[in-house]
């Protein structure tokens, strides 16, 4: 798979790397942008508040598959239901949340895991399967929380997430399975 990042930092950089030794031919763009045309899939790994303009610079993704991995720190545009929605509103083509949930700071363990990491994920249909792919691609199973609709869950998960690391854990990768599966 061909995968434009635009954001280089922990997730943009750390999933570059990652996906890049998994095989996937990776090009990475800063908040400076740049030619995204041969993207078959786009990470949007940059601050909530620097969406628009960080896509603002990239050219040729319009129609794509999107993956928004930003989180929402402090206010966001009131203008959508989630960070996600503001991503497809530019971008235009099917779009997924996913990345977010996960501490990009750890990502050099995920291998060193007695089971695989889960990662929750929200997705248009038309976005599932290469969001899913990718998340396994990454070292995680994937956790499926519905269509785009339950994007904002997941990023106002936000302040729970920091308060389990705040409390002493730390940055910690989680496990979702059903009975039987651990």
């Amino acid at each position: 798979m061909k995968v434009v990042t635009v954001g280089r930092g922990r997730i943009g950089g750390g999933l570059a790397g990652i996906w890049s030794k998994a095989g996937h031919e990776v090009i990475t763009l800063g908040r400076d942008g740049g030619d995204g045309s041969a993207a078959d899939v786009v990470l949007i790994a940059v601050p909530g508040p620097a969406i628009a303009a960080a896509l603002a610079n990239v050219t040729g993704i319009a129609g794509k598959v999107s993956i928004d991995a930003t989180n929402a720190y402090g206010q966001r545009s009131a203008r959508f239901a989630s960070q996600a929605h503001e991503i497809k509103s530019i971008i235009g083509g099917p779009t997924a949340k996913s990345f977010n949930t996960n501490w990009a700071v750890i990502y050099d363990q995920i291998g060193q895991q007695r089971v695989r990491p889960s990662n929750l994920f929200a997705a248009d249909p038309d976005a599932r399967q290469v969001t899913e792919q990718l998340i396994v691609d990454a070292g995680f199973d994937p956790v499926y929380v519905g269509d785009l609709e339950h994007a904002r869950m997941l990023e106002d998960h936000l302040p729970l997430i920091q308060a389990v690391a705040s409390a002493g854990l730390g940055p910690f990768f989680y496990r979702m399975a059903g009975p039987g599966q651990l």
